[in-house]
């Protein structure tokens, strides 16, 4: 009989996307280049949330990469505004990963320093896995989702920087369980930051934008 050999595999399945993604931090770090990577369920109004944001910035140019499973409609939307719009298709995977980003980036012409806005494809579980060479990462939620998503989806609030609750102009149209949610998600979290923004209203944009700029002098 042969002999069997067990062999421990130390190394990460992740550790090539994560070597990957400090490589475009650097990168865009040495640009001047804040990036945040914007991540939400699908229809939770993540495009109209950035657009919003980049209304209020001041003294940052922006810059977009627009991840979608399939179609551009939303970067087409973005760069009729006069904004920088990069389109990623994974024709069918449900995140985006640092290679994917690391071509767009590369593929991108950042001729100011500013912010790079990488809207990754509309899901709460896969994409929370993957580092993408953000600086920070914003988790955009809504009043019309329910107020049990921290209890359902903990990684993605584990690992956010920032919190945007859309939609909040629709309040009193819910039964949204406010404290349910914060009960959640500061189990969780304890020091993402909150802001409440209407993509009706434009309300909390400045906030958000505000936040942003901020945190984007530390680079």
């Amino acid at each position: 009989m042969h002999d069997v050999r067990k062999i421990d595999v130390m190394e990460s399945i992740y550790d090539e996307n994560d070597h990957i993604a400090a490589h475009i931090r650097e990168d865009l770090t040495e640009r001047g280049i804040f990036a945040v990577n914007v991540m939400g369920a699908p229809g939770i109004g993540k495009t109209t949330v950035i657009r919003g944001i980049i209304a209020e910035l001041r003294g940052l140019k922006p810059y977009v990469i627009e991840g979608d499973i399939e179609s551009d409609i939303d970067a087409r939307a973005l760069r009729a505004l006069g904004v920088s719009a990069f389109q990623i298709n994974t024709f069918g995977a449900c995140h985006l990963d640092a290679p994917l980003v690391h071509n767009a980036v590369g593929n991108m012409s950042f001729d100011s320093k500013g912010v790079l806005f990488i809207e990754n494809i509309g899901n709460l579980v896969c994409p929370a896995e993957f580092t993408v060479g953000e600086h920070a990462l914003i988790l955009i939620c809504s009043v019309t989702e329910g107020s049990d998503k921290p209890y359902k989806y903990p990684l993605a609030f584990e690992k956010a920087d920032l919190i945007l609750m859309n939609k909040v102009d629709l309040k009193p149209y819910t039964d949204f369980d406010e404290e349910f949610f914060m009960k959640g998600l500061r189990a969780l979290n304890k020091d993402a930051a909150l802001i409440e923004v209407s993509g009706k209203t434009g309300e909390g944009f400045a906030a958000a934008a505000a936040w942003i700029a901020e945190r984007a002098k530390a680079i």
